[in-house]
């Protein structure tokens, strides 16, 4: 497991309306255990787009990288991590859409 440290927040644009819903971009960075298969010296973040269309709110996609270098980490979520970051998503992207307006 991970601790979320620190985090940004950037609605994506689609310029061409061809996606439904909004799309929203979350980099987080995180604390890792050095005992810990995701562990880099460099430091760990996770990228995130997450979606909000109607009812449904889901990550749709995410991907570790290595801090530092931003090269990709390949590497799963587990089921306590995948819902753990989703609620911490669902929570500041509505932060985010409130300080917006």
């Amino acid at each position: 497991m991970f601790n979320i440290t620190e985090y940004s927040v950037e609605k994506m644009k689609d310029p061409f309306g061809i996606l439904t819903g909004e799309r929203y971009e979350l980099l987080l960075g995180l604390e890792v255990e050095e005992d810990d298969e995701l562990y880099h010296e460099e430091g760990v973040s996770l990228r995130v787009i997450y979606v909000k269309d109607g009812d449904r709110q889901e990550i749709v996609k995410y991907e570790f990288q290595a801090t530092t270098s931003g090269s990709y980490i390949d590497m799963e979520m587990e089921e306590d991590e995948l819902e753990a970051v989703s609620q911490f998503c669902r929570l500041h992207v509505s932060e985010s859409e409130g300080s917006s307006e």
